[in-house]
C-alpha cells in the first residue's frame, strides 16, 4: 500500500532532480523537503466509505446513464423509420445515409458539451451537472417524438429533427465523464472495477431498453403503422424516464472526493502539485498540462467506442440493410446477446480489479483484431446458430471493454481536473470516430460493395487500441491520483495509516 500513497502525492514529473552530492553533504535539509512535499499519511486524509451511500451514488449514475442511452439506442434502433419519416426519397441508401447522418451530428457537439460541463463539474460539482445533462436529454428525446413529419411541415422537418439531436449530443458531452467520475470518486481503491462496471451495466440496459421497445412495437403494429406513428412512443417514453433519472441523482451528496477538495482538506496532493490546483474548470491548462494523457484517452476511447457502436448500433442495420434480415429479427438476436453481456460484465469488473485494468482491456482489443473477420463471416452465413454465435464472438470482446473501461478512464487524470478532462477527451474521440461508425461503415460498404467493411474498421479501430492499452499506466486498486487513498474500514484506514509510519530506531 506504501506505493499507493506515494501514487497518490508524488512531485510533479517536472519537478528538478537534486544534486547527488548536493543531497550527500546536506541529508537533513533533503529529508525535510521531502517531507513537505510528500508528508506523511494522517488518518484524516483517509477516506472510508460507506457502503449504502456508494451503492446509492451507483444506482443514481447508473440508472441515470441507462435512461440517457436508451433515448439515445431509440434514434439507432429506429434508423430506417427515421429515414423514411423524414427524408423521403426513392433511394434507400440515401434515407439511411440521411438518417445516420442525422444521428452522427449529435456527435459533432458532444465535444462542446464536454468544455462546458466537464470544466463546470470540477467547479460546482458533479451531482449538480449531471442532473442539468439529464434534464436536457429527457426535453431533446421527448420533442423529437412530437416532431412533425416531412409529409405535414416539409423542410422545416428535418431542421427541426437536428435541432434537438444537437440538444441530446450536447447533454451527453457531460454525461460519461461526470457519471464514471461520480462512481470512481465515491468506490473504494480496491473495488473501483467492480463498481464501475455497474455505468457500462446501465448502458447495456439502455440500450436492451430501447432495442427490446422498438422491437415489440415493431412486431406488434407492423412497419406501416410504426412509420405512421408508432415511432412516436420510444421517444414520448423518455419524458417520465428522465423524471426518475433526475430525481436520483439530486437525492446524492456529492462525491467524497471532491468535498474534500473543495474543502481544502487534500493537503498533501495539493502541496504535490500547484498546477493541479489552480487548474479547476480552466480549459487552457487541461490542454497544455494533460495534452500527453488527453492523445492517449482519445486513442484508447476511439478504439472503444468504434467497437462499441459497431455492435450496438450498427448491427441491427445491418443485417437488415445488407443481410435483409427483418428488423425485428436483427432486433431479437442483438437484445440476447446484451442480455448476456449484462450478466457477465461485473464478473469483469472484478476481476479488473484482481489483475488490473490492462489485461483486461488489451483482451478487449486482441479479441476484436482478431475475431472481427471470422465472426462477421459467421454472420454472413446467416441461419441463428451462426449469426448468434458471430454477434457472441464481438459482444465478449466488448464486454472486457466495457466492464473496465469506466474504472480505467477517470483514474487517468487527477481529482481538480477530472470530470474536465475526460468529458474533454472522451467526447472529442467520441464525435471524431464513434458516431460517426454506422455513416463511415454505410459508406464504405456503398463505396466497395464488400459486406466485411464493418470487421475490417474494427480491426483497424482495434490495433490502435492494443497500441494505446501498451501506453496507459495501470490504476488498478491504487488512490485516484490527486486524492487521498479510499478503503471500505476503518481497520483498513488504520493499518494503511501505520504502514507509513516511520520505523522506530534504537
Amino acid at each position: 500500500m506504501s506505493s499507493e500513497r506515494n501514487a497518490a502525492t508524488s512531485p510533479t514529473d517536472n519537478a528538478p532532480v537534486p544534486d547527488a552530492a548536493a543531497v550527500r553533504r546536506h541529508p537533513t535539509l533533503f529529508r525535510a523537503a521531502r517531507r513537505r512535499q510528500n508528508p506523511r499519511l494522517r488518518r484524516s486524509d483517509v477516506t472510508v466509505t460507506d457502503e449504502r451511500a456508494v451503492k446509492r451514488a451507483v444506482k443514481a449514475a447508473s440508472l441515470g446513464n441507462a435512461m440517457e442511452w436508451f433515448d439515445f439506442g431509440v434514434y439507432a434502433y429506429l434508423a430506417g423509420t427515421i429515414g423514411r419519416v423524414f427524408f423521403p426519397s426513392g433511394n434507400e441508401t440515401a434515407q439511411l445515409l440521411s438518417s445516420f447522418a442525422t444521428f452522427a451530428v449529435a456527435f459533432l457537439v458532444r465535444p462542446l458539451g464536454g468544455l462546458v460541463f466537464g470544466p463546470m463539474g470540477d467547479k460546482v460539482g458533479r451531482k449538480k451537472v449531471l442532473a442539468l445533462t439529464m434534464i436536457l436529454m429527457a426535453v431533446g428525446t421527448a420533442a423529437i417524438g412530437m416532431l412533425p413529419t416531412y409529409a405535414a411541415v416539409g423542410f422545416w422537418s428535418p431542421l427541426l429533427l437536428i435541432v434537438f439531436r444537437l440538444l441530446q449530443g450536447f447533454s451527453t458531452g457531460g454525461e460519461y465523464g461526470g457519471a464514471s467520475t461520480f462512481i470512481a470518486e465515491y468506490a473504494p481503491d480496491k473495488r473501483r472495477g467492480f463498481f464501475g462496471s455497474f455505468l457500462e451495466l446501465g448502458t447495456l440496459a439502455g440500450y436492451t431498453g430501447a432495442a427490446g421497445l422498438v422491437t415489440a412495437l415493431t412486431a406488434w403494429l407492423g412497419t406501416d403503422t410504426m412509420d405512421a406513428w408508432g415511432w412516436r412512443i420510444p421517444f414520448l417514453v423518455a419524458g417520465p424516464l428522465g423524471l426518475i433519472g433526475i430525481y436520483l441523482r439530486l437525492k446524492l451528496d456529492d462525491t467524497p472526493a471532491y468535498l474534500k477538495l473543495e474543502k481544502g482538506n487534500v493537503h498533501a496532493a495539493e502541496a504535490a502539485d500547484p498546477v493541479e490546483t489552480t487548474a479547476r474548470g480552466d480549459l487552457a491548462k487541461i490542454f497544455r498540462k494533460h495534452w500527453r494523457t488527453l492523445v492517449l484517452c482519445i486513442a484508447l476511447v476511439g478504439a472503444y467506442n468504434i467497437t462499441d457502436y459497431m455492435l450496438l448500433s450498427y448491427m441491427p442495420t445491418y443485417l437488415s440493410g445488407e443481410l435483409h434480415y427483418t428488423e425485428t429479427h436483427g432486433l431479437l438476436i442483438l437484445v440476447t446477446t446484451m442480455v448476456v453481456l449484462m450478466l457477465v460484465i461485473n464478473q469483469v469488473g472484478r476481476l479488473s480489479d484482481r489483475f488490473g485494468r490492462k489485461p483486461l482491456l488489451m483482451t478487449g482489443m486482441l479479441g476484436f483484431f482478431v475475431l472481427s473477420s471470422p465472426a462477421f463471416l459467421l454472420v454472413q452465413q446467416g441461419g441463428l446458430l451462426a449469426v448468434s454465435a458471430g454477434m457472441l464472438m464481438l459482444g465478449l470482446s466488448l464486454v472486457c471493454l466495457l466492464g473496465t473501461m469506466s474504472a480505467a478512464l477517470p483514474a487517468m487524470f487527477p481529482t481538480p481536473v477530472r470530470y474536465g478532462s475526460l468529458s474533454v477527451g472522451y467526447n472529442l474521440s467520441a464525435s471524431l470516430f464513434g458516431g460517426t461508425t454506422p455513416l463511415v461503415v454505410t459508406a464504405l460498404i456503398g463505396a466497395t460493395g464488400s459486406d466485411m467493411m464493418p470487421a475490417y474498421y474494427s480491426m483497424a479501430a482495434a490495433l490502435v487500441g492494443v497500441v494505446a492499452v501498451a501506453c496507459m499506466k495501470e490504476t488498478a486498486r491504487q488512490p485516484l491520483e490527486g486524492s487521498p487513498p479510499s478503503v471500505q474500514t476503518e481497520e483498513e484506514a488504520a493499518e494503511l495509516v501505520q504502514e507509513q509510519a516511520p520505523t522506530p530506531r534504537f
